[in-house]
């Protein structure tokens, strides 16, 4: 169990984890934290995860959305969560594109003892160069992205596993 048991554990072995076969060990965690570990979830939503161009982001989020209310229908809060995660992440991902042509935002590698981590980490912020076709498809995801994290049964179930399950 992490320290902080409402975060994401990111010491469990989910390449041979099944967390719907197991689902007490699945944290939360903030924002988009183990989006690309969570088994099966990831092997099925990141198939569909896209975001290149605004016609490609729509027919992605509208898929994970139509994911998440299919998870949503079995009563599947990880599947829920995940779906919420990949449509966050597609928002973020777009907004990092649509801001850095390449995707890097600070100038320079991340020091060695800092990978995995987030943050600058002392390096110099790159400048920005908007791009408004992935602003358009941050846009999109985004819009998804809220109608997944405001849908009542969703808040109720995450309230329910946090108090549960930390």
């Amino acid at each position: 169990m992490p320290a902080n048991n409402r975060a994401f554990n990111y010491d469990l072995d989910y390449r041979t984890l099944n967390l719907r076969e197991q689902p007490e060990l699945y944290r939360v965690g903030k924002g988009e934290m183990g989006v690309l570990l969570v088994r099966p979830y990831k092997d099925e939503i990141l198939p569909h995860w896209r975001f290149k161009t605004p016609d490609i982001a729509r027919e992605s989020s509208e898929k994970i959305y139509q994911l998440f209310l299919d998870y949503k229908e079995k009563g599947d809060f990880i599947g829920m969560d995940m779906a919420r995660k990949f449509l966050q992440m597609g928002y973020t991902r777009s907004r990092r594109y649509a801001n850095h042509k390449t995707g890097q935002k600070y100038d320079g590698p991340v020091p060695n003892d800092k990978k995995g981590q987030s943050g600058a980490h002392g390096r110099d912020q790159l400048p920005r160069e908007e791009d408004p076709v992935k602003a358009e498809s941050a846009r999109i995801f985004y819009g998804k992205y809220l109608e997944a994290r405001e849908d009542d049964q969703y808040k109720k179930l995450k309230k329910e596993w946090q108090e549960k399950y930390g």
